[in-house]
């Protein structure tokens, strides 16, 4: 791939007059975005490790959790599959499912919300 020496000129320049008229201009690096959280009631249920979240055993079953299911303590909710392991996430109180907050075959981090129960 050859690279053009006027287009890095012309690139050159760009900056260089950008510089000059930001001059006496304060520019803040710094991340000013508000993270809003919002509080959430109830049980939230989190990713214990990174993979792939399934919400069914196989794709055309019955899927395990539903909103305003009851689920158990101890019940599998999903399936993370990491490595080629399918790893069950089981429910960490009893409760009714308020919210998925995952869909089928997302990719989900550690730590990650999946599910609030009620």
């Amino acid at each position: 791939m050859e690279i053009d020496k006027k287009i890095i000129i012309k690139l050159i320049q760009a900056l260089e007059d950008l510089k000059k008229k930001s001059k006496g201009i304060e520019i803040n690096s710094e991340d000013n975005s508000v993270e809003e959280e919002i509080e959430v009631s109830g049980v939230v249920i989190k990713s214990p490790i990174v993979g792939t979240v399934y919400l069914a055993p196989e794709p055309e079953s019955k899927k395990f959790i539903e909103v305003g299911k009851k689920v158990k303590k101890g019940d599998t909710i999903m399936i993370v599959e990491a490595m080629k392991t399918m790893n069950h996430i089981p429910s960490s109180s009893d409760g009714v499912v308020k919210e998925i907050c995952v869909e089928d075959g997302q990719p989900v981090e550690f730590d990650q919300k999946i599910a609030i129960l009620e």
